[in-house]
């Protein structure tokens, strides 16, 4: 069989912990930042976790994370 491939866009956009949960960057904080507040362009700061009900799609497309 041949090796599996990992879907590169997914590989950017998400890491799996030690724990087996799956984090990810904030979105809606690339451009159009004028007319948002600094409030929530500071809350925006940081990382997510991926939802649970989101998780198992996306280590399908990451098989050796």
């Amino acid at each position: 069989m041949p090796k599996m491939k990992t879907k590169r866009g997914a590989a950017k956009r998400f890491r799996v912990r030690a724990s087996g949960s799956v984090k990810r960057g904030q979105a809606f904080k690339r451009h159009i930042l004028t007319k948002k507040t600094t409030k929530n362009k500071r809350q925006l700061r940081g990382t997510m976790h991926v939802h649970d009900t989101d998780v198992d799609a996306v280590k399908a497309m990451l098989p050796y994370a």
